[in-house]
């Protein structure tokens, strides 16, 4: 099967709420030693929204340079002025990004033509590949399969999309609408726990947050997928779904995540950018007894 993992990966931050650079690297260092097929940075978990244009730029930088072609890398550029998000796909494809994932406008429920244009416009001016990201429960509204197959037709350089919607229903059904007529056009859950089902039904794997503690995991299960080794893919499965209950820790699931990375030896501050806060006390045991069950407790 035609299976990978790609970790949309947190950012660390130094205590003056700064991107830490250094800090960054090593997180990445742990992601590609762990045997991850990609990297996404500045996605949902990795904050985009609370970072600056200046800095966004710093950690593309360094992202690819650090990262240099060892897995794929993909990078969020959404930024709710559109000429912004245009001039930060640029950026990231001419500094040597393999693609950009562009999350469609939030706070407004937008109707179909509005996010056509947008995402018209985006393909029209970006030179290189998008890809889509929905995400229904940020934005507000969804994407359907058939928006999605209008908007592929149009643009030779949308070549993909992660689907993160909570049921698998609706990315079986973009596979079946949208590869059929375009087989290589790439599909993604953005759900850890529908990576088997996503690739079984014909995609191409998901872009999920487990991984950034557990790359063993997430990678041994891609491995499994591409040997078409379904004992495996079953014992993996079994490990994911019981660490699915590390979203239940906290409501917002970033700080748990950060706190897990902590917990199994990467080396950073676990800080979010404001308004969210580090794990309490509490999550923080939470998520150890979770890693104990699990009998996780370090980097391998």
């Amino acid at each position: 099967m035609n299976a990978k993992w790609i970790t949309p990966v947190v950012t660390a931050f130094d205590a003056e709420g700064h991107v830490d650079l250094e800090a960054n690297k090593r997180i990445y260092e742990h992601l590609i030693q762990g045997g991850m097929d990609g990297i996404l940075i500045l996605g949902s978990i990795g904050e985009f929204f609370a970072i600056s244009m200046e800095e966004k730029k710093k950690l593309i930088d360094t992202a690819v340079s650090y990262i240099n072609k060892r897995v794929t890398l993909y990078v969020g550029t959404n930024c709710m002025i559109l000429k912004d998000c245009i001039e930060l796909s640029n950026y990231a494809i001419e500094k040597g990004a393999d693609a950009v994932m562009v999350i469609s406008p939030y706070y407004f429920n937008l109707p179909h033509d509005s996010v056509i244009n947008f995402y018209d416009q985006v393909a029209d001016n970006v030179n290189g590949p998008v890809l889509l990201y929905n995400f229904p429960d940020r934005t507000g509204y969804d994407l359907s399969p058939q928006l999605i197959l209008e908007l592929v037709r149009k643009h030779k350089n949308i070549v993909g999309i992660k689907d993160t919607v909570g049921t698998m229903g609706h990315t079986r059904e973009i596979i079946q609408v949208v590869k059929k007529e375009f087989p290589d056009f790439q599909v993604y859950s953005g759900f850890d726990e529908f990576f088997a089902h996503n690739v079984l039904s014909g995609g191409n794997g998901c872009v999920a947050g487990i991984s950034n503690f557990v790359p063993q995991i997430a990678s041994a299960f891609a491995n499994a997928a591409r040997e078409d080794n379904l004992v495996k893919m079953a014992e993996c499965q079994q490990k994911i779904d019981s660490l699915m209950e590390i979203y239940s820790i906290g409501e917002q699931f970033i700080p748990i995540i950060k706190e897990a990375m902590v917990q199994t030896g990467v080396e950073f501050n676990p800080v979010c950018a404001q308004p969210l806060l580090c794990a309490t006390e509490e999550q923080k045991a939470k998520i150890a007894n979770l890693l104990k069950l699990q009998e996780i407790t370090g980097i391998l």
